[in-house]
């Protein structure tokens, strides 16, 4: 590190540490300005995030740590940056926006500098620090932003697969999963995973999968419904398959797709009716859910 860079390294380590309220004050007013965060961070909490990261950037600064690798080696500058960004992404605040946040402190700690040096070097070389310090932090809260919106909405997908596949106890010891719309391996392991955790907490005997509301039925779709069948069994429980209406049967004729090994019935009742047979064959108590 030149003499001048160590200098300027200096002056900006000694006006973090001895303005750093006002840094944090003045960036707080920055973003609020902001219309983009459009008041989905309060002020307050803006308050916690300045003073975190200020205290972040000092620290890492007094470590000696090479100015290109403060935010990136440094374990509470990362940290913390990391976090702003993640809870930006969470409420719906754009990866620019938040990008801008973290690069708007580059005005604040600059404005700093200047109330301690009129020198027109001086205030170019922190100016310069601080851009090099300050960009690092920027493109780690735009790659963080990111990947916290993809964790986001894969869980979401998650749920909603979860939620779209519900798993109904129609009769004591009979279940069924109603299911509407395509059927791939994702949501058929979803399908399979459900239907499981249900027999085992029913000790139920018989799963219903009902495909009325899944528009067609190809290849791929049988070999996902056999793959749930045969879960089924191997947990000691009957399958039956209905929604078999006539295009789908049609179709499935026509592909030459073998689903003799299957129970299927035409509509939920059909099945139903099957399903009631099927406990009673095994001797089990068929009453309905009200004990009637």
């Amino acid at each position: 590190m030149g003499s001048a860079e160590a200098a300027a390294r200096a002056r900006v380590t000694s006006v973090l540490r001895e303005e750093a309220d006002e840094i944090s004050d003045r960036w707080v007013q920055l973003q609020l300005a902001q219309p983009s965060l459009d008041g989905e961070v309060s002020e307050a909490e803006l308050g916690e995030e300045a003073d975190a990261l200020v205290g972040a950037l000092l620290s890492g600064l007094d470590l000696g740590i090479p100015v290109e690798r403060v935010v990136t080696s440094h374990e509470e500058m990362h940290r913390t940056v990391s976090e702003i960004s993640l809870r930006r992404a969470r409420r719906g605040v754009s990866p620019t926006a938040t990008s801008l946040a973290v690069l708007s402190l580059k005005e604040a700690l600059l404005e700093a500098v200047q109330r301690r040096t009129r020198d027109g070097d001086d205030l170019f070389r922190s100016a310069v620090l601080i851009n090099r310090l300050l960009d690092s932090a920027g493109a780690l809260s735009f790659e963080t932003y990111v990947e916290g919106r993809e964790e986001i909405i894969s869980r979401q997908s998650q749920q909603l697969l979860e939620v779209s596949t519900p798993v109904v106890r129609l009769w004591r010891q009979v279940l069924a999963v109603p299911l509407i719309g395509t059927l791939d391996t994702a949501r058929t392991q979803v399908v399979m995973e459900n239907v499981l955790q249900a027999i085992q907490e029913h000790e139920a005997l018989v799963a219903i999968i009902d495909i009325t509301g899944v528009p067609t039925v190809d290849t791929a779709v049988a070999q996902h419904l056999m793959h749930t069948v045969n879960a089924v069994r191997l947990m000691g429980a009957d399958c039956v398959i209905s929604g078999i209406r006539p295009p789908i049967a049609q179709t499935i004729a026509q592909l030459g797709i073998d689903l003799s090994t299957i129970l299927t019935r035409a509509t939920l009742a059909d099945a139903l009716r099957e399903a009631v047979k099927l406990t009673e064959a095994a001797g089990s108590d068929h009453a309905p859910l009200d004990g009637r």
